[in-house]
C-alpha cells in the first residue's frame, strides 16, 4: 500500500511542471528548446565558463588598459586630516558629517587635532530612531497591520543608515564629545547582532502599541507605555554601546599630543558650541541629483528622519553641472563637503579608483549593460549607497573637473591611502548627495530651497540611507 502511495505521489510530482507551464506567461518546453538552440556552446563560451567558474569575475572583466599609475595631483584640495574606520557598521553618514565638522574647527585653530565621538551620538541615534518607529505605529495604530506605511515601520523599524539631516538634528540635540571621552565598543563598531536584537524587541512593543490604539487606551497610557519600553532600548544600549556622558573634563591637543591650555568641564552641548559654534541646522543646503525628476525642484522624504521632532530629508534637485560648480567653489576655499555615492558600480577596491571603464562586464558576458542613470535609479539597479567627504579637485585649463577625491571611513591602509579618487565621468554617473554650507550657495538656489517641497515617499529608490 505504501509503495503504490509512493508511485503516485511520484507521478504526481512529474505532472506538475507541464500543469503549471501550461499557464500562460511561463516557461514552456517550446521556449527552453528555443533558448538553448540559441545558446550552444562554442569553444570560447566553453573557455570563458571554465575561467569564470575558477576566478572572480572583477579579476577577468578588469580593463587593463585602465590599469595604469594613477595620477594623484590635485590643483585645489582641502588640507588632509587622519583617516577614520566605521569598521563593520553603516554608520559612514556620521563618519563623514564629523569629518567636515572636525575639518571646520581645525581649520579656525590650525595647532589643534580633533577626533569626535560617533558612539556617543549613534547612541542617541539609535535611541530616538526606536522612538521614531513606536511613534510612528501609534500614529498608525488604527490603520491594518497591512497597510504600507505601517509595514514601513515594522520592515525596518531601526537602522544604522543615515544622511547629514540626521547629523543635523542629533548635534543640535545632543551636541558632542570628544573620542577618548566615549570611545567606541565592539558594538558599535560590529553594529549588526545588537541592531537585529533591538529590532526584535521594536517589534515586539509595536504590536502592543497598536493593541492598545486599537482597544481605545488613553494617550497618557500609551505614552507611559512607550517610555516604559524606551527605557528597555535605552539599557540595551547602555550594554552595547555604553552610558553618554552628561559632563567632561577634557584638554585640547596639538597635532604631536601636546596639550594646549587648561583643562575645561563641558556638558556635549556647551563642547558643541565650542566646536561647531552655531545650530548645524539652517547652515546648509542639501543638493542631489536624480535625472527622473524636473531639476530646480525642492523634494523631501515623508517620515524619514532620525528624531521624530526633527526634519525629514530635503533636497534641492540639481544638474551635475550646478553641483559641480558648488562643489568647487566650496572646495576653492578649503572647505570639505558631505557627499554620497554609488560607491560598489565600478570601483577598484585595491587602487581606491573610480571609473567607468574599470571594468568591462559586457564583453566578457557578449552584451551590452545599457541603462542610463535616471533608468538605473527607477529599476533599484543604482542609488546612494555610501556616504565619504570630497575633500579635491583637479581642474583643467578650462576650469573643468577632471578627478574628484573624498576621505573614506574604510581605514587609512584602503585604497589610496584611505582616500578615493574618481574620475569625472564617474562622478557624473554615480555621485547623488552633496551637503554645502550655505555661505558658497549663490541665491538662486538658496531661492530654490524656499520653495514648498514635492513630499516623496521613503520606498522611493533614490531615498535609501546612506551606509
Amino acid at each position: 500500500m505504501k509503495r503504490q502511495l509512493f508511485v503516485f505521489a511520484g507521478l504526481l510530482c512529474m505532472a506538475l511542471p507541464s500543469i503549471a507551464q501550461s499557464k500562460e506567461g511561463g516557461l514552456t518546453s517550446d521556449m527552453l528548446y528555443s533558448i538553448r538552440k540559441e545558446n550552444k556552446p562554442t569553444a570560447s563560451d566553453r573557455a570563458l565558463a571554465n575561467a569564470i567558474a575558477a576566478n572572480n569575475i572583477d579579476n577577468l572583466a578588469k580593463n587593463h588598459q585602465n590599469d595604469v599609475a594613477i595620477d594623484t595631483y590635485f590643483s585645489v584640495e582641502t588640507k588632509k586630516q587622519s583617516i577614520t574606520d566605521q569598521k563593520s557598521s553603516g554608520r559612514c553618514w556620521m563618519f563623514s558629517g564629523f569629518n567636515v565638522l572636525r575639518s571646520d574647527y581645525t581649520q579656525k585653530h590650525d595647532s589643534i587635532q580633533l577626533e569626535l565621538s560617533q558612539a556617543y551620538l549613534f547612541f542617541y541615534d539609535q535611541l530616538e530612531k526606536a522612538n521614531l518607529m513606536l511613534q510612528g505605529v501609534i500614529d498608525t495604530g488604527k490603520k491594518p497591520i497591512d497597510d504600507q506605511r505601517v509595514q514601513f515601520f515594522f520592515h525596518n523599524p531601526i537602522g544604522d543608515g543615515g544622511t547629514f539631516c540626521g547629523v543635523a538634528d542629533l548635534v543640535d540635540k545632543y551636541g558632542l564629545v570628544p573620542a577618548e571621552v566615549m570611545p567606541e565598543s565592539y558594538s558599535s563598531d560590529n553594529t549588526s547582532k545588537a541592531r537585529s536584537l533591538i529590532a526584535s524587541k521594536l517589534r515586539e512593543f509595536g504590536l502592543q502599541l497598536r493593541d492598545m490604539v486599537q482597544k481605545g487606551k488613553s494617550t497618557s497610557a500609551i505614552n507611559k507605555a512607550k517610555t516604559r519600553m524606551l527605557s528597555q532600548i535605552y539599557h540595551m544600549l547602555q550594554l552595547t554601546i555604553g552610558e553618554p556622558p552628561q559632563k567632561f573634563t577634557f584638554t585640547f591637543k596639538d597635532k604631536d599630543g601636546r596639550r594646549i591650555g587648561d583643562a575645561k568641564e563641558f556638558t556635549p552641548m556647551s563642547f558643541a558650541q565650542e566646536v561647531v559654534g552655531k545650530p548645524l541646522n539652517g547652515s546648509f543646503i542639501m543638493v542631489m541629483n536624480d535625472p527622473r525628476r524636473p531639476y530646480n525642484k525642492v523634494y523631501e522624504v515623508e517620515y524619514d528622519r532620525h528624531t521624530y521632532d526633527g526634519h525629514n530629508w530635503r533636497y534641492v534637485n540639481l544638474s551635475m553641472d550646478d553641483i559641480e560648480r558648488l562643489a568647487i567653489s566650496a572646495l576653492k576655499h578649503g572647505q570639505k563637503l558631505y557627499s554620497s555615492y554609488d560607491v560598489g558600480k565600478m570601483l577598484d577596491r585595491k587602487r581606491g579608483y573610480a571609473d567607468t571603464e574599470n571594468f568591462d562586464y559586457g564583453s566578457l558576458f557578449d552584451t551590452v549593460f545599457g541603462m542610463d542613470k535616471a533608468q538605473r535609479i527607477s529599476t533599484f539597479d543604482s542609488g546612494s549607497t555610501h556616504a565619504m567627504t570630497l575633500t579635491a579637485v583637479d581642474l583643467d585649463a578650462q576650469g573643468k573637473a577632471t578627478k574628484w577625491k573624498v576621505e573614506n571611513s574604510w581605514g587609512a591602509d584602503w585604497g589610496e591611502k584611505g582616500c578615493l579618487i574618481m574620475t569625472d565621468r564617474w562622478f557624473r554617473e554615480y555621485m547623488f548627495r552633496l551637503v554645502v554650507p550655505m555661505r558658497f550657495v549663490p541665491q538662486n538656489i538658496r531661492d530654490i530651497a524656499k520653495q514648498t517641497p514635492v513630499m516623496v515617499m521613503p520606498e522611493d529608490p533614490l531615498f535609501l540611507p546612506d551606509e
